[in-house]
């Protein structure tokens, strides 16, 4: 039944419809976003990504014509010459042989297989737990198979590598296998429950990190350590020393790949699930976790196949399954390389590659491939069947009597070796009279070590500008533009333009995003009321851009796309130089819209301070004034202890801590200038009034600011406002 609307009825049901058709354009005009409205531009996920990846194909591109010309003995032999040179930069310099020490810790013996479990000190105090798989009975010496594992938790203890590695001992084989750092018996992270805080991935990612800020290449640590389980090897009586292999799946395929290549010792190599061209995976996976990141190896020509390269003719086996993370195309083209080289060095046979249709795993075929292969070239004939085997439980194959390093034995980390290699490297560069920047030197001169580390590219005049809509607000406007970057994408910004304009201009760069900052109520918005235009703008990985990274990969740690800053590391871009040429292309961006020449200063919260700060050193002039609110007091503290916030590590340059510090920079700013708001440690922590001011106090000398923190926007507000004043 219909009944009539009566007067109030009709009343409500008109104010609602009312409100129904106009609620769209009420919050159309509060709507900040930029990208959203252009459909074409935001539709480009990992936009960083490709922007970096331009740069990586480009230099595959130099490195692989130099390849294709390759034609004879003598241009392969130069080549592996050349290689050798590279691999040892971009892994480092090792130390020097210490003493092993090893240490027996228990034996055991089960279907014709005895296991030796111990322990050596790759480097004094560093252990590495390991295990010698013999056969039961034997005469003669042995041939011997270092065995590397993935990334499995429990090492060479989980039942995929147990398989393989007993089949070796049933089959006549000594074989060594090892803890990787992170794994096993070697986990460096626990909970306060006592479980282990991180994946092996990320074991390996966040020390590695710390690594790559004091200019080493995390790989340097993991090869060692195969390096010396190969001189424990050949230290045993029962051992063969010219008839030593290596062998290894996923992050031990890395690994195989690495030792192989560095130790000449090693005879035959079957790396499993790994080798594949740079290309294919930067394409399809992007980088992996930090110890198969080489520094600045693809600036240097580097590919994965110079792997294979480097140690022809010496016989090696490819594993591989055509559905691998690691792809199968790509290895394909690291097999096709290396084949030539093989066959100018005369060994064509000697290089193999075994396929199977599967995923990341180890399968039948290609595990009796590889007894195949080592029984050949080790000389150890038998049968290649893949026999049943009786695994060990983990416990019993434990070297320590609590399953860990740490909490058995102590001794060195990742951590704690990186945390004294960067001490001395900075002590001996001190010594040897080469100061960091910032060690007295003029702004010019700090200047040119920063603009060379950094990899800093002055950009090109402002090009395409999209003016994107206008939202007022009391006291002001807010008009949003996409800037065209210094690359092949565009920045959103947000332009508070105030009714009654005061001499003044800021470039506001928020680690939440311009749109977290232009909140109303907050402290842009104040400055705004106040008479200051206000230009709120996205860097590349934040706000609007956020989505700048590769999806996926394992080296995503506290929610940061390590994979990011770890492609700037193998392109030798780095993050810092790129985001500084934005920061240029904004400010002249700015003064190009201004009628007058602007007072242009700058505000950074957060992990952009970092940016921010090496960005005052393209250009003397660039702002007048600047505000760091909770800036990052130095790199070194990002490498000072064992916890740091993995956040930061993207805004510097890897390696830069050697060369110059945050601290440094602020110190040759203008007398005056700079207004450090409540710095923290690299673990997030806000320092101590006493804390800030000793680190930064040769900058306090030159009578820049340390301030606490301030406890509202409008605190903040008010405080910058006095700042900005301040003749």
């Amino acid at each position: 039944m219909i009944r009539p609307i009566n007067h109030v009825q009709r009343s409500a049901r008109w104010n609602w419809c009312w409100l129904v058709l106009i609620s769209p354009f009420l919050h159309a005009q509060e709507d900040l976003s930029v990208l959203k409205y252009w459909n074409y531009h935001q539709a480009q996920p990992a936009v960083f990504y490709q922007h970096l990846m331009k740069t990586a194909r480009q230099q595959l591109t130099e490195r692989n014509t130099a390849v294709a010309a390759l034609a004879t003995r003598e241009d392969w032999q130069q080549r592996q010459q050349q290689m050798a040179q590279v691999l040892r930069e971009i892994a480092g310099d090792f130390p020097a042989r210490t003493p092993l020490k090893p240490v027996i810790t228990g034996t055991l013996e089960r279907d014709g297989v005895r296991v030796e479990k111990l322990y050596f000190e790759s480097r004094p105090g560093y252990y590495v737990t390991a295990a010698l798989f013999l056969p039961a009975r034997f005469t003669g010496k042995l041939p011997a198979i270092v065995y590397c594992s993935g990334h499995s938790a429990n090492g060479f203890r989980s039942e995929a590598y147990q398989r393989i590695i007993l089949n070796y001992a049933k089959k006549g084989f000594a074989v060594l296998a090892f803890d990787p750092i992170g794994q096993g018996e070697r986990i460096q992270y626990f909970k306060e429950d006592g479980k282990p805080r991180f994946g092996p991935t990320h074991e390996h990612s966040y020390p590695g990190s710390q690594s790559f800020v004091s200019g080493r290449s995390p790989a340097n640590y993991f090869i060692w350590d195969g390096i010396r389980a190969v001189d424990y090897l050949v230290s045993r009586e029962e051992i063969d020393p010219d008839r030593i292999g290596i062998a290894g799946r996923s992050g031990g395929g890395t690994q195989s790949a690495y030792i192989a290549a560095f130790d000449e010792r090693i005879l035959a190599a079957a790396p499993e699930c790994y080798l594949t061209s740079m290309d294919k995976l930067l394409r399809s996976k992007g980088p992996q976790d930090a110890e198969q990141v080489f520094m600045h190896a693809l600036a240097k020509g580097f590919d994965l196949a110079d792997l294979v390269v480097v140690r022809a003719p010496k016989p090696l086996l490819m594993v591989t399954t055509t559905n691998d993370i690691f792809s199968i195309e790509g290895a394909r083209e690291v097999f096709a390389e290396a084949s030539r080289a093989y066959k100018a060095l005369g060994n064509a046979d000697a290089l193999q590659m075994v396929e199977d249709d599967a995923g990341h795993a180890s399968t039948l075929k290609n595990r009796e491939a590889s007894y195949a292969f080592f029984q050949k070239h080790l000389k150890n004939p038998g049968s290649s069947r893949d026999q049943e085997i009786s695994l060990f439980q983990e416990a019993e194959l434990f070297v320590t009597p609590e399953g860990s390093v740490y909490r058995s034995l102590k001794g060195e980390s990742l951590f704690s070796l990186n945390f004294r290699y960067t001490s001395e490297t900075i002590s001996e560069r001190d010594r040897s009279g080469q100061d960091r920047a910032g060690q007295d030197r003029s702004f010019g001169a700090v200047q040119q070590v920063v603009l060379e580390k950094s990899r800093y590219r002055q950009p090109a005049p402002v090009g395409e500008v999209i003016f994107s809509g206008r939202i007022p607000r009391e006291g002001y406007v807010i008009e949003k533009f996409l800037v065209k970057a210094p690359g092949d994408y565009f920045l959103p910004v947000l332009w508070m333009k105030p009714e009654k304009p005061v001499a003044g201009s800021l470039l506001w760069l928020d680690e939440n995003g311009n749109q977290k900052a232009a909140e109303k109520e907050g402290a842009a918005d104040r400055l705004a009321k106040a008479g200051y235009a206000v230009i709120l703008a996205d860097l590349n990985g934040v706000g609007e851009l956020s989505d700048a990274a590769l999806s996926g990969g394992d080296a995503r740690i506290e929610a940061v796309p390590l994979n990011l800053w770890y492609l700037s590391i193998l392109t030798d871009q780095s993050m810092a130089g790129v985001r500084m040429g934005e920061i240029k292309r904004l400010t002249d961006f700015i003064r190009d819209r201004m009628t007058a020449q602007p007072v242009l200063s700058l505000v950074a919260t957060g992990t952009l301070c970092t940016d921010a700060l090496q960005a005052t050193m393209t250009d003397a002039g660039l702002f007048h004034k600047k505000v760091l609110v909770q800036p990052l007091v130095s790199f070194q503290s990002l490498v000072a202890r064992p916890e740091f916030r993995v956040k930061y590590v993207s805004s510097v340059v890897a390696g830069a801590l050697v060369y110059y510090d945050l601290p440094e920079l602020a110190a040759v700013q203008p007398p005056g200038s700079v207004l450090l708001l409540n710095p923290v440690a690299g673990d997030g922590t806000t320092l101590k009034d006493s804390e800030a001011k000793a680190g930064y106090a040769r900058a306090i000398q030159r009578q820049q600011l340390v301030e606490p923190e301030m406890q509202d926007a409008n605190g903040l507000a008010k405080r910058l406002i006095g700042f900005l004043n301040k003749p």
